[in-house]
């Protein structure tokens, strides 16, 4: 079983990533800000208080784990919050694997991204759709800039996930179908997953490691 550090527990989003990780057997430390924000308890659980935005901070919660998980947003429809968030996030996280004794070679980083910078057709994004406000163009770059960034880190092994259009509370399926750089769309039009199918992709990746160092996302 895997040894966990996730940032982001007390999301929509990290919430379902530490039920699934917690559900299939892995031990998990989850590294939040505010400790009463995480009430659950678990054999596999460990909660501790920290940062994402400290170097410092990723480094305690990473130290002898396997793989650290960030599900951290910059709030629902702050275009702001996560131009604040997103970049700095992954780059602290980068610095403090980088800090850890030996170097980052023995712990994963894998981080929630987001869907603006997906392929919709030949020569445009998600976020060319024309229309889209502000406060949404600034969510999708910020996690575009994030991405951009970690592209650059060779001596990390990184993935980044990212989301169909659609991402909000359902059922469990289980189910999924992946891609790399391309927006997934179902045969109803619709690119969607539930918040519970795309912690099954994450819980996935951590098991079996299929995309180091890629960008890739789920849906149905």
């Amino acid at each position: 079983m895997a040894r966990i550090a996730l940032f982001g527990a007390t999301g929509m989003i990290g919430g379902r990533i530490l039920s699934e990780a917690l559900d299939r057997g892995h031990h998990v430390v989850a590294v939040v800000r505010d400790r009463a924000k995480l009430t659950r308890t678990h054999p596999g659980l460990r909660v501790v208080t920290g940062d994402v935005l400290q170097p410092t901070s990723v480094s305690t919660g990473a130290k002898g784990q396997d793989v650290v998980v960030s599900a951290v947003g910059g709030g629902h429809g702050n275009g702001p919050g996560h131009l604040a968030t997103a970049e700095p996030a992954v780059r602290s996280l980068v610095a403090g694997l980088r800090a850890l004794d030996g170097g980052p070679a023995g712990t994963r980083l894998i981080s929630v991204g987001g869907a603006g910078s997906l392929r919709i057709s030949a020569g445009r994004r998600l976020w060319d759709t024309i229309g889209l406000p502000e406060p949404v163009l600034q969510i999708m770059h910020a996690s575009g800039d994030a991405l951009d960034y970690v592209r650059t880190v060779n001596d990390v092994r990184w993935t980044i996930i990212s989301p169909p259009t659609l991402i909000g509370p359902g059922s469990r399926s289980g189910t999924y179908r992946s891609a790399l750089d391309d927006l997934i769309v179902g045969a109803d039009g619709r690119s969607r997953i539930s918040t519970d199918d795309f912690a099954v992709a994450v819980v996935d990746e951590i098991e079996h490691a299929r995309h180091v160092n890629e960008r890739f996302t789920v849906g149905y």
